[in-house]
Formats: C-alpha cells, sequence, structure tokens
C-alpha cells in the first residue's frame, strides 16, 4: 500500500509541476521564461494588450462558442433518440459515440481535412459553374473557422450525449407518467418535468464542450487555415521562444479550463431536490 502511494504520489508530481511551474513563471518580473525574478503581474497585462493576443482569444471565443452550442442542442436531440434505439443498433451507435471520444485528436484532425478538401474541390467547380455573372465573382469554400466548427461540433457532441445521457436514464419514470396521467402532450411534459431534471447534465455537457473546442489545437491547425486561433498563436509564439508573456497566457488559459471543468462536474453531479 505505501508502494502504491509512493507511485500515485510520483505521478500526480509528474503530471502537474509543469504546469506549477509555467503558472509560477508567469508571475516573473525578469525578461526571460527561464530565470526567475520574483515577482510581477505586468506579462498579463502585457498579453491582454497585446492585439494578435487578444484577436486570437476572440477568434478562440467564438468558435468555442458556437461549436458547443451545436453539440449541445443536437447532443440532446440525439441521446433522446438513442433512448429509443434497442438491441445491436443500440450497441453500433453507442460504439459511435466512444469511437469519437477514443480516437487521437490527429486523427481526427486528418480524416476531416481529407473529406473536406475532396468535398470542397468536388462543389467548387459546380458552385462556379451555376453561379449567376450578373452577381460577381462566385464563392469558394475554403478552411476556416466554419470547417473548425463543424470539426468540434462533431466531437464535443459525443461529450454532451454521454453526459446527458447518464442523467435521462436516472429520470424518475414515475414523474413522466404522472404528467400523462394529467393528460400533458410530450411536448408539455418535456419543458415542465424532463427539462428542469436533465438542464444541469446540459449546462455541464456544454461547458465541457466549450473547454475542449477552445483547448484544441490539434483539429484546429488541420482545418482553420489562415485563421488563427489562441493556441494556434501559442504554438507559433514558442517556435521563437518561451517568453513571460506566454506563461501568463498559458495561466489564464489553465485557470480558465479548470473552472469550468470544475462547474460541469458539480453540475453533472449536483443532485435534483426532492419535492416535498
Amino acid at each position: 500500500m505505501t508502494m502504491l502511494r509512493l507511485y500515485s504520489g510520483a505521478l500526480y508530481l509528474f503530471l502537474y509541476t509543469p504546469i506549477a511551474l509555467i503558472i509560477l513563471f508567469s508571475f516573473n518580473a525578469g525578461r526571460h521564461a527561464t530565470s526567475f525574478t520574483c515577482c510581477s503581474a505586468e506579462w498579463f497585462a502585457r498579453a491582454l494588450d497585446n492585439p494578435f493576443i487578444t484577436e486570437a482569444l476572440l477568434n478562440s471565443a467564438g468558435v468555442a462558442l458556437v461549436s458547443a452550442l451545436i453539440a449541445t442542442v443536437f447532443g440532446t436531440l440525439a441521446v433522446f433518440g438513442l433512448e429509443r434505439v434497442k438491441g445491436p443498433l443500440r450497441v453500433f451507435y453507442d460504439a459511435l459515440t466512444y469511437c469519437a471520444i477514443i480516437i487521437p485528436g490527429i486523427v481526427i484532425g486528418i480524416a476531416t481535412l481529407i473529406a473536406l478538401v475532396t468535398t470542397f474541390n468536388a462543389v467548387n467547380p459546380v458552385l462556379a459553374a451555376v453561379w449567376p455573372t450578373a452577381w460577381g465573382e462566385a464563392p469558394s469554400l475554403n478552411m476556416g473557422f466554419g470547417s473548425v466548427i463543424a470539426a468540434h461540433s462533431l466531437f464535443t457532441m459525443a461529450l454532451v450525449i454521454v453526459i446527458v445521457r447518464t442523467r435521462v436514464q436516472s429520470l424518475d419514470k414515475a414523474l413522466l407518467e404522472a404528467s400523462a396521467d394529467l393528460y400533458a402532450t410530450p411536448l408539455q411534459t418535456f419543458f415542465s418535468v424532463t427539462l428542469p431534471q436533465i438542464a444541469p447534465a446540459i449546462i455541464a455537457g456544454f461547458l465541457l464542450a466549450f473547454t475542449f473546442s477552445f483547448d484544441d489545437f490539434i483539429i484546429a491547425f488541420f482545418l482553420a487555415g489562415s485563421e488563427t486561433t489562441l493556441p494556434i498563436y501559442i504554438f507559433s509564439s514558442i517556435r521563437r521562444g518561451v517568453t513571460p508573456e506566454i506563461n501568463a497566457i498559458s495561466t489564464l488559459i489553465i485557470v480558465f479550463s479548470l473552472a469550468m471543468l470544475f462547474t460541469a462536474r458539480w453540475l453533472e453531479t449536483r443532485r435534483q431536490p426532492t419535492a416535498a
């Protein structure tokens, strides 16, 4: 037991020491990221005053917000659709859902890139042929925020499905039957009985989807084209050397991501109050 505790402690130390060092060096008063001089918060102000960083930050936030909304809406609808599927077909759909979570991001990025490039190459000539000349030059489908949002929505939708389905399966069926006995329509039952009970899980799924989309680098790197998100900006910056400004940005991302994840976890495990 002692060896197991030592092993667990060493594992967590190995995982979280680099993160702690990033947070520590973000308060560096010096100009070099590798030598620490205590202590200053000036790099946070510099990072937030940098127009390239703020633009990349807004891009990431916009992509994450749209992706999370799409994933939450369609993921929640998919849960109720899957509840009506039984047998081997249900097992097949469950396997597809978990595959989207298990498959590495680089595989998803490459596969989506190939699929979109093939589609764009087929659609753009047709679009150019049928586009009226009086309307000007025909639009061309290219990589950008739209392709990143599409890939993130499909990837994070699996997270929403897993989270919301757990709450749906724990619903008190007696409440649904009582609503039907009182002649409520299925739509009225959903908004008055089902939705209030699964709302914490839906919000938790949205927060997780937002966090995963906001932090993603690999998929965005393949699909963003000429656009820049915050993880892509950080990757491009560290190729020229790590600065305390990058540490400050990373610290803000860490704090934000942890806050979102803990909030999602709290909402996911929060129990609904029982009726008197």
